[in-house]
Parts: C-alpha cells; structure tokens; sequence
C-alpha cells in the first residue's frame, strides 16, 4: 500500500513520529514473523512517503522534516494526517479555517474527490471536517476538544467516547497518542495478526475507547448552563438526581437544560450524569480501598453490580482492573 504522510508547519511531533514508528515496525515485523516464530501469510506492506506543502517544514517543537511535494500523494492509497499541535481553541480554529491551511485541505479534498483512504488523529481532524470530507459520516476527535468541534461542523456524526472510527473511507482516532492506536488500526485492517505482533513488541494495549480519560468537568466547561448542571449535581452525586429540579436550581427551563448539555457534550442530561457518577467510582477505585458496596451507594447506586455494569460498558475495564489488581 502506498501510503502518503502529510507534514505541515506546526504539526505534531509525537503524532508524526509515532505514525512512521509504527508502519516502519509493521514492515519489520512483516518481513521477520517467520523468524519470530508467527505465522503469518503474505503479510502486507506499507510504502511510506512524507509529503508537505514546502521542502522542509517545521514541526511544533521546533524540528525540520524533509518533506515530498504534495503531487507525490495524488498516487497514494492512503493519505495520512497527523495533528495539529495546538490546543487552544481559538487559535486550533483559525489556523485550519485560515490561508496557512489551504494546500492542506484541498489535497484532503482532492484525495477524497478521486476515491483515495484518509486518516487522521486528534487536531488533525479538524482540517479534515474544514475541508467537509467528514459530513455526513461518524468520526471522532480528542474528547476536551468535543464541543468546539460538535459546533462548527455539525454535518459530522461525532463520538468522542470512541478511541478510532473508520466511516465511508475515512478513519479518525482521538486525542494525542491516539496517533499509535490510528495507525496500529491501519495495520489491523490488512492483518490483525500482524498488528497483534506490532502491539506486544511496542507493548501497546488496545483502548478501545477515550471514555476512560476523557473529564466530563472540563467539557462541561464549554457551556456556563451546562458547567452549573455539572456542579449541581457534583454535590448530589450520592442522591437520586431530578432533571426537572436541576434546571429549576440553576434558573434555566427543563428543555434549555436538555438543549445545552445536547449540543455541548453530545448526550443527555441522564446519561451526562452517569458519566459524572462513573468518573468519581473509577477515582475512587484507584485512590481507595472502599469495597464496591460503599462506592457505589456515594454515586447514588443501590446496587453495586448496576454500578459494575455501566463501569465495564463506559471504561472496558472490570472494577479489579480499575484498581490495578
């Protein structure tokens, strides 16, 4: 597979690096499994070229990379973006909005328009969803920056529990070193067996999903109806928890309340408070030794297996891994 990997000013070192780490191991590996002692039938392989808008750009911590003309990916079978290393939102915005940009997002069109796989991490998603090859397919994004992107491009289908989403050709991963999950993803997709060996050598573990990381606080933050909704019940978390009181206590109507927390975290009132309640049981978890009984009635669950339940469905993890036994 002829594989094309954007490089452009300010892009994220990790990100990149762990991109090319991880397709150079595949091909590696590929090439040694027999000796290695696996069995693995015409593993693939992947031809991995630097492409850029210049001859050298310049990182976001301050390195050259030797980069490709962009035409050399106009015959790519996969064009892979990495991201932005910004994390204020305001800037992140007006950079893949603004002329810096441009080449960048029309070769994500160009390379959408004639049939070509795309793939990209963390920020690097926004310059996807700005140049509308997202619209209309699910993806996700680093969770903290959910909201901001949940509100300029609402034509995506945007799950940011997830940790990789692939739709319609376009595969996106989640935040920062999501790059290693994203491009363990594209060697899955040839050969699960390989990515298998890939992941035990860089001793990488499946993350499923970003619901374990992701602080319903600081996307709450986003939206001052939705951050005094999350304070409310912060301080009743023990409590059987009213939507309709709650949007009375903070002064809004039921269906403002619904709205807000709808178009700021992409879920409902009920099930943003789960999260809150599951976000202080996996705390609790790991700093005590409060048996699952005691933990589950301070997050207003009766039942500790109810509370056993949504911790295995929301983080992938038993209540012995949360608490690393």
């Amino acid at each position: 597979m002829k594989v094309a990997v954007l490089v452009y000013e300010g892009v994220f070192d990790s990100g990149l690096a762990a991109i090319l780490d991880v397709l150079d191991s595949a091909n590696a590996m590929g090439e040694e499994a027999d000796v290695m002692g696996e069995e693995i039938v015409e593993p693939p392989s992947w031809h991995v070229t630097t492409v850029g808008p210049e001859p050298q750009v310049r990182t976001g911590a301050g390195h050259l990379v030797t980069a490709e003309s962009l035409a050399h990916a106009d015959a790519a079978d996969l064009l892979l973006v990495p991201a932005l290393a910004e994390r204020r939102p305001t800037a992140l915005l007006d950079h893949v909005g603004g002329d810096q940009s441009l080449p960048v997002r029309n070769l994500i069109a160009r390379t959408r328009e004639r049939g070509a796989a795309i793939a990209s991490a963390c920020t690097g998603t926004f310059l996807l969803a700005e140049a509308g090859v997202l619209d209309g397919l699910r993806a996700t994004t680093t969770w903290w920056l959910a909201p901001i992107f949940r509100g300029r491009y609402p034509a995506v289908q945007l799950d940011q529990s997830r940790m990789v989403i692939a739709s319609g050709g376009v595969t996106t991963a989640g935040a920062a070193f999501g790059h290693v999950d994203l491009a363990l993803a594209i060697v899955r997709a040839s050969s699960p067996a390989l990515a298998d060996l890939v992941a035990r050598y860089l001793v990488v573990d499946e993350r499923p999903s970003q619901s374990t990381y992701t602080i319903p606080s600081a996307l709450a933050q986003s939206d001052p109806t939705v951050a005094d909704f999350e304070r409310w019940v912060r301080e009743r978390l023990a409590e059987p928890i009213s939507i309709p009181d709650a949007a009375k206590a903070i002064g809004v109507s039921n269906r403002t309340l619904q709205r807000s927390i709808r178009r700021t975290m992409g879920t409902s009132p009920i099930r943003f408070v789960q999260d809150l309640r599951i976000q202080q049981a996996s705390h609790l978890l790991r700093t005590t030794e409060l048996p699952l009984e005691a933990i589950a009635r301070r997050v207003g669950y009766e039942h500790p297996n109810t509370l056993r339940v949504l911790l295995r469905e929301r983080t992938g993890k038993t209540t012995l891994a949360l608490r690393g036994v």
